[in-house]
């Protein structure tokens, strides 16, 4: 089944006149933010929105610019790699999903009502939250949140191969795509890789010479 509008519209019933759906990209990747997506949806149905992951890679500008178009606004939030290094994942992730959800407050939209796709409430917000699990392929406005940080952060990482060429960034986006770990195993990491990861335990990276474009 697509994404609907069923739990928004029990919100909307219930009283809470804003409605955001969050949804987050980059939790696994080795290098690059961790973005999430803020999406207050339209009280009107959007068809073709669907998890970014189901979406071919093509096709997922177009759906995002439909769903700036829809939405009655979105944020966009990122934590940098370092901050991912200082914080860890769940503080990252938080601290994202409030620079998003600034984002639309200065738009003017105060969420009453906040569906973040997954078990854990990381937004430590209390009962504001609904958490869902898949709800990235059953709530639309997470859905909608999802293509808006894929593409977003997708654009961030493919911007940044220029800066990194030998990772590969345009088509893994900083996940461990082959191509990435044999990098990795070469040159080491880049200025934007997340330190902490338990993937550089194992890198013999220490004395060789640095890739092209990293900055230590």
């Amino acid at each position: 089944m697509d994404p609907t509008l069923r739990l928004e519209r029990q919100c909307w019933a219930a009283g809470d006149q804003v409605v955001v759906g969050i949804d987050e990209v980059g939790r696994g990747s080795w290098a690059g933010p961790v973005t999430v997506a803020a999406v207050v949806p339209a009280r009107e149905h959007l068809s073709g929105v669907r998890d970014s992951k189901a979406i071919a890679r093509a096709k997922r500008p177009q759906v995002a610019a439909e769903v700036q178009t829809w939405a009655q606004a979105v944020g966009v939030g990122h934590a940098s790699p370092q901050e991912c290094d200082e914080w860890g994942m769940t503080e990252a992730l938080r601290q994202a999903a409030m620079r998003a959800l600034a984002q639309i407050e200065s738009q003017g939209f105060v969420a009453d009502r906040i569906i973040l796709d997954g078990s854990h409430n990381y937004l430590g917000l209390g009962d504001r939250v609904i958490t869902v699990v898949k709800g990235d392929t059953s709530i639309l406005a997470v859905a909608a949140a999802s293509c808006v940080a894929k593409v977003v952060r997708d654009e961030i990482m493919t911007n940044e191969s220029e800066n990194f060429p030998p990772y590969g960034f345009e088509s893994n986006v900083g996940y461990p795509a082959p191509i990435h770990k044999v990098a990795l195993a070469g040159y080491g990491p880049s200025a934007i890789h997340r330190r902490s990861w338990v993937f550089m335990d194992a890198l013999p990276w220490r004395n060789l010479a640095p890739a092209p474009g990293r900055l230590l």
